[in-house]
């Protein structure tokens, strides 16, 4: 019963921010834009707000706050004792988990290396370079070589020059090893998907992450020729997904004890869905106003990353989908299947190319671009699903224990 009302509290629908937040996204690089031109330092200097290690920044204090923000609405929403529960559903949750953490990591880094250093390489410059934080924990001299990158001083800070096509890579990366944001809530409710297998999905996603996500990303990006600041990775993962789940954890147990379940959901809840929009919408617009010059210069930028984050999202879909049907599961656990796989956690994605490799890197920015096809594409693949709900077979009654 918990199960059934929380998924029913989080996905009746989406709310006036999450409904617009292509539109609210797109104001956001406008805006973002326009700071850079007016004001150029005003961005910096809250960048430039960070705790250093051996001459190099490793956590901007104002937006390390955003994010924090951004972060703790959705891990706040967890209910742990479900995840207990969704043991029971051993196909659909094995299914989500292959295909999450075997598959769509490694789909994410070989289709956006294939576009971005071979299909766009010329479009995106062949000689255009980009600078990213120095990685957490090594100290090198001037000049020195790193991966594909070598140690420059920019304004007195250590930074390293790469590619900018292989830090727009690094973005992809780290978006295609942070599956299944909250939103998915909304899209499987929408698809009129098993919200409470959901649910549990998402929970349980949540908990891996915080085993495979430093893992897989670091590898990737090695493979990827791109600097590896495992310390920063980890402390990254502590930062931005430990410290907000933790966080819910306790304030949930706390409130709920204190102010009983309904309170915390349709008044506590209520509250804090404008805030994660709020902290992303901020993070963005600081963002922006550092890559504003670049969009300028190349307005085509953001598309030539769309396309690989476009093709990734349809390719894992497609996958979750035609697995799901194969495996013999019903269409009210396919489809929440199929959403999870194809979404990206971008909060944690944003937080984290942020903090290793800078706001003003192309990391950061791809992750950006993630949020920006987000909401379209994944009620495109909303309205497929309901148009192909036929190829199922459907279940009598709304349970997890489909096995």
């Amino acid at each position: 019963m918990n199960q059934e009302r929380c998924a029913e509290s989080d996905s009746q629908g989406m709310g006036f921010f999450e409904r617009y937040l292509t539109l609210w996204v797109a104001l956001c690089i406008i805006v973002g834009i326009a700071l850079g031109k007016l004001a150029p330092g005003f961005a910096k200097t809250l960048d430039g707000m960070a705790i250093y290690v051996n001459e190099a920044p490793v956590i901007s204090i104002p937006i390390a706050i955003c994010l924090f923000f951004m972060m703790y609405p959705i891990m706040v929403k967890i209910d742990f004792g479900e995840v207990l529960k969704a043991g029971k559903s051993i196909r659909p949750v094995g299914l989500t988990l292959f295909i999450n953490w075997a598959v769509k990591p490694f789909t994410m880094y070989a289709i956006a290396s294939f576009f971005l250093g071979t299909v766009f390489y010329n479009l995106i410059g062949s000689e255009a370079i980009d600078y990213v934080k120095m990685p957490f924990g090594i100290n090198l001299d001037v000049g020195t070589a790193y991966g594909a990158g070598q140690v420059v001083l920019v304004d007195g800070v250590k930074m390293l020059e790469v590619p900018l096509w292989r830090s727009y890579l690094a973005g992809c990366i780290l978006l295609g090893v942070a599956p299944c944001t909250a939103m998915v809530l909304v899209w499987g409710s929408l698809a009129k998907g098993n919200d409470g297998l959901t649910l549990a999905m998402v929970a349980i996603n949540s908990l891996t992450m915080l085993i495979l996500y430093g893992v897989l990303g670091g590898f990737l990006l090695g493979v990827g020729k791109l600097p590896v600041p495992w310390q920063a990775l980890l402390l990254s993962i502590g930062v931005y997904v430990a410290l907000p789940l933790v966080a819910g954890y306790f304030s949930r147990k706390w409130i709920i004890a204190h102010k009983g379940e309904q309170w915390f959901r349709e008044k506590f809840l209520h509250v804090l869905t404008p805030v994660t929009i709020a902290a992303l919408l901020l993070t963005l617009v600081l963002l922006f106003s550092f890559k504003g010059e670049t969009i300028l210069n190349n307005p085509m930028t953001i598309l030539w990353i769309a396309i690989p984050l476009f093709l990734q999202t349809i390719l894992i879909f497609s996958l979750g989908y035609g697995l799901s049907k194969m495996l013999g599961l019903s269409y009210e656990n396919a489809a929440p299947v199929a959403m999870i796989g194809a979404s990206n956690h971008f909060e944690v994605a944003i937080a984290t190319s942020t903090m290793l490799y800078g706001l003003s890197s192309g990391a950061a920015l791809a992750t950006v671009v993630g949020v920006l096809i987000e909401v379209p594409l994944m009620l495109m693949l909303v309205k497929f699903c309901l148009k192909t709900q036929s190829w199922f077979p459907l279940q009598t009654a709304p349970d997890t224990n489909q096995v």
